[in-house]
């Protein structure tokens, strides 16, 4: 297990350096945020494997962050951390969309291990069928494609299309290629390639008349480039 990328949301200082120091050590990608509302920034701009929530904080409290997040179709496994132990925090925790939960002080062993096993049953539970590029999420068992966890509804031709972007990310697809690949067929119809780059830019791009996620090489084809989108 490497690389995977933790959220880390506490208002506690010395909780956040524990839980970073704790993280890092097994190996992981751990983004720090000091409030809910920082929270939420960064769940709009990067998809995480897990994120770790406090719950009581100043304006937006952990349980409302859970809420937001799942609420905009974002199921990164969530752990909630609380000062409090009683039955109902947990409860509720869990019921407004929270996998597990873990009261401070903590055990740094316990919460790596909780961490660890969240992460490998969420894969699991997948099968693998989802593609994370850039801001980009598409579940391909749903065909559903998310952007910061927002969902951008497809259309079938459209789907297949960002799919193939998005397994390929970076790559350099001719015309040619891009109709063998969707349509199936060797005659390539570039009035209909176009027309489906175009729909794809208007729902995906910041700015469609600026795209920056599907890039045009001109004389070659497009390239999907998902790290390169407006911040």
């Amino acid at each position: 297990m490497a690389d995977e990328k933790i959220l880390v949301v506490d208002d506690d200082a010395a909780v956040r350096k524990i839980l970073f120091r704790v993280l890092t050590s097994n190996g992981m990608d751990c983004t720090l945020a000091s409030s809910g509302e920082e929270a939420l920034v960064f769940a709009r701009k990067q998809q995480y494997d897990l994120m770790i929530m406090d719950v009581m904080m100043g304006e937006i409290d952990g349980f409302e962050v859970v809420q937001a997040v799942r609420g905009a179709g974002c199921d990164t496994p969530i752990i909630i951390l609380s000062a409090k132990s009683e039955d109902y925090n947990t409860i509720y925790g869990l019921d407004i969309g929270a996998d597990d939960y873990i009261v401070k002080p903590f055990n740094p062993v316990l919460l790596g291990a909780k961490v660890k096993a969240l992460i490998r049953r969420d894969r699991k539970s997948t099968g693998g069928s989802l593609i994370a590029s850039g801001p980009f999420s598409y579940n391909c068992d749903t065909m559903k494609l998310f952007k910061n966890g927002t969902e951008i509804p497809l259309s079938s031709k459209e789907s297949i299309m960002m799919r193939l972007f998005m397994e390929n990310a970076g790559r350099l697809f001719s015309k040619e290629q891009l109709y063998s690949q969707i349509w199936g067929d060797s005659i390539v119809d570039e009035n209909a390639i176009m027309v489906y780059i175009s729909h794809l830019r208007n729902k995906i791009e910041d700015d469609p008349k600026r795209p920056s996620y599907i890039r045009t090489v001109w004389g070659a084809g497009y390239r999907f480039a998902p790290g390169e989108g407006h911040s």
